[in-house]
């Protein structure tokens, strides 16, 4: 649950360069958007590998 927690904390820590990018066309937001997704992914991927570890152990 924790990697869920800071899943949720890094989306939300996005939210500002969202708006800057989408509403206000700053486009190093864009590049601090682009980046955080890869961060997001990864954590994902990593949340998906204990997922799966945990259904095999049981």
């Amino acid at each position: 649950m924790q990697k869920f927690q800071e899943l949720k904390d890094m989306l939300a820590s996005l939210e500002g360069d969202f708006d800057k990018f989408y509403n206000k066309g700053n486009s190093a937001a864009g590049t601090r958007i682009r980046k955080g997704m890869q961060d997001l992914k990864n954590l994902a991927q990593a949340i998906r590998g204990d997922v799966q570890e945990i259904k095999n152990k049981a």
